[in-house]
């Protein structure tokens, strides 16, 4: 990639004089790493102290009131002008024939670019979720384990199951683990911290990677250009998940990176490794994604390119470096699986929507962002002889061959959940996009801007195209709330772990979940040494009782023999209508697992003729839905003695007497 820093050899002195000026944008390594640091550390503090101002106030919920809506607007206005506007005086700068910037204006600048993800972040999602405790889609479908996961992560320093007792985990807990540091350092619950530090680390994703753009491009304005759309594409499309958010926002950089790396420098080889490790305790379909269809394939293609070895050998490097740092996450389950008796069951591929089946085409979009991936394509087609610009083209290509083979999979009963990565494809065409507007402005429409224009006619050219992407940004920005509409409509109807709706109608039966944890904790019981039996999943992602099954097949641990204990389940509710009391405890210990402390029935204690139920989830790919619950019915009478029952709302609850 040839840096917009960078003047063409064949350039007139005059268009030389200008795109030089952009070498005063370039940043030492030692710089970069600086400028990472801080904004790290800016970006998160801003961010947290943006959440508890938000929750300051008494704003109303978005889905009944457009106030918040109007306000999130204003917000992502202000910050986007303010980016637009301090980038384009750093351009004028260069238009000066001293090139004199005062001191507080360049340490302004800075800060207000690098932390301008941060503020978007605020103003976009932040804002619209103030009057919530819940972060995008409250706690429905994923959202219950993924908050399930936290709320373990807080209670536990370790390396736990989100669900199942004395089990490591096999969903990677870097995220999580992170994110109940804060919750244990805030003092608050782990389903009510997923909120702000959803918002940290998608707003410090960002703020980190404007340096890191400064310094591949040797511009701040264009790396700015570069995050700014990164993380307005991030939010629109991909921040209901935000540990595998964090992890594609940097997946356009390490492609560049990569490319510097298998060209032989040191230090870009220690970043794709970095890269690669973090993410592999991050989402390991991303680090998988990003290892072998973006650093794989750039770095077999650039030693075909050059003839030589050497790409490879580095890949060794970055492979041993990166699994090194991945086994601090993954060692304790790997060690479990090598010395585990009984079969791995897993079906977390068992998923194909619609989006799964279809190739990702975002420069066919008529949109703002339709435009900046159809300028990167064209940009990339027509830059492919540079190694950089090459390596964006070779990683769409390989997410494309990802896709496919996602597809051809089904022949064989998995996928490879391509559709997850549409947010990529986007970001490497936007990204691209960016570059290639970046190009026009300081290389010039074939020697006609800026070269052979007067400065004062360059300054309002770059005036006009400063307001103009200004004006588009805010255009695509404001619509982040509308586009994450439902999402953040679930947040405010979703009952929390209060037992509160945040648009403050009446909440559903998940409001008696107080009651029945007092009730289990007044027989004796702690959440984190109780194993319950329930179907209940969000009351497990607000307290962190053991459960005796995962949910679905789909996020259990595979360990965890998913399918054998929802056999064991129905087996104990058969029996139970040809069993006594005594028989039934016998039958609850006698099982390879613990058994339940503690069962979450729907049920009435007034008239037990029915039965208590619990509902058993099957997967039932390639169906879509992929998932099949039926319901099984325990006899009431086998809880007469030695259990205490409880009748709260819906439930029945029934606790082993200690």
């Amino acid at each position: 990639m040839t840096s917009p820093a960078t003047p063409s050899h064949t350039a007139p002195v005059s268009e030389q004089k200008h795109t030089t000026a952009y070498h005063a944008d370039a940043l030492s390594h030692r710089s970069t790493l600086l400028g990472i640091l801080f904004a790290a550390l800016g970006g998160g503090i801003v961010t947290l102290l943006g959440w508890y101002a938000f929750k300051a106030v008494s704003l109303p919920s978005f889905n009944t009131s457009m106030v918040t809506r109007a306000l999130s607007t204003v917000g992502v206005t202000i910050t986007l002008v303010l980016a637009s506007g301090f980038s384009a005086w750093w351009i004028y700068d260069h238009y000066n024939e001293t090139f004199s910037r005062p001191r507080w204006r360049t340490w302004v600048t800075y800060a207000v670019t690098y932390l301008s993800p941060a503020f978007l972040t605020l103003a976009s999602i932040g804002l619209p979720l103030s009057a919530s405790r819940l972060w995008l889609d409250g706690v429905q479908v994923d959202q219950a384990f993924r908050t399930q996961f936290l709320t373990r992560s807080v209670d536990q320093m370790g390396y736990a199951d989100m669900n199942f007792l004395d089990m490591p985990t096999f969903y990677p807990l870097g995220w999580f683990w992170l994110g109940g540091r804060l919750g244990s350092l805030l003092g608050i619950p782990g389903w009510e911290v997923y909120q702000p530090w959803a918002l940290i680390s998608i707003a410090v994703a960002g703020c980190i990677l404007v340096p890191i753009w400064q310094h591949l491009t040797k511009s701040l304005p264009v790396g700015t250009a570069i995050v700014l759309t990164t993380t307005a594409v991030t939010l629109t499309i991909a921040a209901e998940e935000p540990y595998s958010a964090v992890i594609a926002m940097g997946i356009p950089a390490i492609a560049v990176l990569s490319a510097r790396a298998f060209q032989g420098s040191h230090l870009s080889t220690l970043a794709v490794a970095l890269y690669l490790g973090i993410s592999a305790t991050f989402y390991t379909l991303f680090t998988g994604a990003a290892a072998l269809t973006v650093v794989s394939l750039i770095a077999v293609i650039t030693a075909f390119y050059e003839r030589t070895w050497r790409p490879l050998v580095r890949l060794i490097i970055i492979a041993v470096i990166s699994i090194a740092i991945a086994l601090i996450a993954w060692a304790p389950y790997l060690w479990s699986v090598l010395h585990s008796t009984a079969p791995l069951q897993t079906t977390a591929q068992h998923y194909l929507p619609e989006e799964g089946t279809q190739i990702p085409v975002p420069f066919l979009s008529m949109s703002i962002v339709g435009f900046l991936c159809l300028a990167g394509l064209i940009f990339i087609v027509t830059r492919l002889r540079d190694a950089e610009v090459r390596a964006l083209g070779l990683s769409i290509i390989g997410i494309y061959l990802w896709t496919v083979l996602s597809m051809v999979m089904t022949l064989v009963g998995t996928t490879l959940l391509s559709f997850r990565l549409e947010v990529i494809v986007v970001l490497l065409f936007a990204t691209a996009g960016i570059l290639a507007l970046a190009e026009v402005r300081t290389a010039g429409i074939h020697r006609l801007y800026p070269a052979s224009f007067s400065p004062a006619a360059n300054k309002r050219i770059t005036a006009v195209l400063s307001i103009f992407l200004a004006l588009t940004g805010v255009y695509y920005a404001q619509q982040i709330p509308e586009a994450n509409e439902d999402a953040i409509d679930h947040a405010y109807s979703d009952t929390d772990g209060y037992g509160e709706r945040a648009d403050r109608f009446s909440s559903d039966s998940a409001h008696y979940y107080l009651d029945i944890h007092n009730f289990i904790q007044d027989q004796g019981y702690k959440a984190n040494e109780t194993v319950v039996l329930t179907d209940e999943k969000t009351f497990m992602a607000y307290y962190p009782y053991w459960g005796f099954n995962a949910f679905t097949s789909h996020y259990a641990n595979p360990l965890g023999e998913f399918k054998h204990r929802n056999d064991q389940i129905e087996a104990w509710a058969d029996e139970s209508w040809d069993s006594t009391p005594a028989e039934f405890q016998k039958s609850l210990d006698s099982a390879p697992w613990r058994g339940p402390d503690a069962l979450i029935f729907r049920g009435d204690l007034d008239n037990k003729e029915d039965g208590f139920k619990v509902h058993l989830a099957e997967d039932i790919y390639p169906n879509q839905p992929n998932i099949r619950y039926r319901a099984v019915f325990f006899n009431p009478e086998v809880f007469a003695q030695g259990w205490e029952l409880e009748q709260t709302g819906p439930f029945v609850t029934a606790v082993r007497t200690k």
